[in-house]
């Protein structure tokens, strides 16, 4: 039988070679790169036994076997993004920068899912019990009957986890977790690997829930290969700016609900509160309208939200103008430049353009294209909109206005917060909401011409 070969594993970005390197030649990252020892074939040198499964027809699934209900926390805002509340037997993994909030938010979770019935655990591989102790105090949740354990090795843990079978377990964080039957330290791809693996079988075989904590890289994804997102059921960011008091829980991947769904949080002194009418607490700081300051209705998930873009368009010292955003996807803002320039002839060479999501949230949805160029136009034509106007809709690259998803669940929000105008695609369907006076616009020169009286 032959050996198996030693593989050399980036511990950034999860590139495998056959070699050692000082420099990951797939993500340029210095001394990132160990030793991963290699899997064992086993005594008969068999990736398979002898026995086969049983087949089972999904027909004959009967009742017995039909999953438990979900449990619901009384958080609205977690069991939001969760799907509707907690499934047994589901791995999630819960990933943010350091100090945003993870921890904080996980103890109260485990506090709110103790005091509804579930036995739960919180294992924390970075703070002895009684530092986790004095933050339950802080926030308020000595009376919560949640097991508190320090231990970093998933042996001694999963043992005491087989013996409790509680409901929920939180481990905090995956990256401290250590096997003893894996050659390799701590946090590096071999051990992350093995020890998400490990958890997540235990979870699906005794019907715990786990939840792990994950750190994350400088760019902002969880650290470790992206193995580790597909072995689980849930991924959820925690996402925030240490400026503000937001914080913004995020689900990327969910096999028992939506994805794409928030759940929003403020930063207070007693820990997170839930913020249960988001578009008011993102707009609370806006005063009156000014140039460059334009009000998007957009959608997260299945709940609509509106948010401030801001603009700023001013001449340029430099030879290169600077193209600065914040909340938003840089190539996306040159491509609404270019159309700008290319079809309704408002250039922008040597000016610098700053654009920023305000209250430290982050849009990806298309949507806000039209939004983004009412801002710009605003700022390089100092005007503004009037008030109480609210903006939606996705640029194509001839310059017309594409019919978006959910309008009339836009207009609805935009109603209740108090906005009596909108500007939209007129393509799709005519979407009427009372209290709003509706503007349908083919193209984007139509906006620059009859909105701004530019070009």
């Amino acid at each position: 039988m032959a050996k198996p070969t030693t593989s050399f594993v980036c511990a950034s970005c999860g590139n495998v070679t056959s070699k050692w390197a000082g420099r990951c030649e797939s993500c340029g990252e210095w001394n990132s790169i160990s030793e991963e020892a290699p899997l064992s074939q086993g005594p008969s040198g068999k990736s398979l036994g002898a026995q086969r499964g049983r087949s089972v027809a999904l027909s004959d699934l009967g009742e017995a076997e039909a999953p438990p209900p979900r449990t619901m926390s009384g958080l609205a805002e977690l069991d939001r993004v969760l799907g509707g509340g907690l499934v047994p037997a589901s791995a999630t993994l819960v990933g943010g920068d350091p100090g945003i909030g993870k921890s904080t938010l996980l103890l109260q979770a485990a506090a709110a899912f103790a005091r509804s019935g579930i036995p739960t655990v919180y294992v924390s591989g970075e703070e002895a019990s009684a530092q986790v102790r004095m933050r339950a105090a802080r926030l308020g949740l000595m009376d919560a009957p949640v097991r508190l354990a320090a231990e970093t090795n998933l042996r001694n843990i999963l043992t005491t986890l087989e013996a409790e079978r509680p409901g929920l377990a939180i481990i905090d964080s995956i990256q401290t977790m250590w096997l003893d039957n894996v050659e390799a330290a701590p946090g590096s791809v071999s051990q992350v690997r093995a020890a998400a693996h490990e958890l997540t079988t235990f979870a699906k075989r005794t019907g715990t829930a786990i939840v792990q904590v994950g750190h994350v890289t400088k760019e902002g994804q969880i650290a470790g290969p992206r193995v580790v997102e597909h072995m689980v059921d849930t991924v959820l960011y925690f996402e925030g700016e240490r400026g503000h008091q937001f914080r913004i829980l995020r689900s990327v991947k969910n096999r028992f609900g939506p994805a794409d769904e928030i759940g929003v949080f403020e930063m207070t002194g007693a820990g997170l509160a839930e913020v249960t009418n988001p578009s008011a607490l993102f707009l609370s700081e806006r005063g009156t309208p000014a140039p460059g300051s334009v009000v998007f209705a957009g959608i997260e998930g299945t709940r609509p939200v509106l948010v401030e873009i801001q603009a700023l368009v001013a001449p340029t010292p430099h030879a290169q103008p600077r193209r600065s955003v914040v909340g938003w996807d840089g190539s996306r803002l040159a491509m609404i430049l270019a159309v700008l320039e290319a079809r309704c002839g408002i250039p922008f060479a040597g000016l610098d353009v700053y654009l920023n999501v305000a209250g430290g949230m982050k849009i990806s949805e298309p949507a806000a294209d039209l939004a983004v160029a009412a801002a710009l136009l605003g700022a390089r034509e100092d005007t503004a909109l009037p008030e109480g106007a609210v903006v939606f809709g996705e640029i194509s690259l001839s310059g017309a206005l594409r019919p978006v998803t959910q309008a009339e669940n836009r207009l609805k929000e935009a109603a209740k917060l108090g906005f009596t105008s909108a500007i939209g695609p007129a393509a799709g369907k005519e979407t009427r909401v009372a209290g709003i006076a509706g503007t349908r616009l083919p193209d984007l020169a139509a906006l620059v011409g009859e909105v701004f009286g530019a070009g």
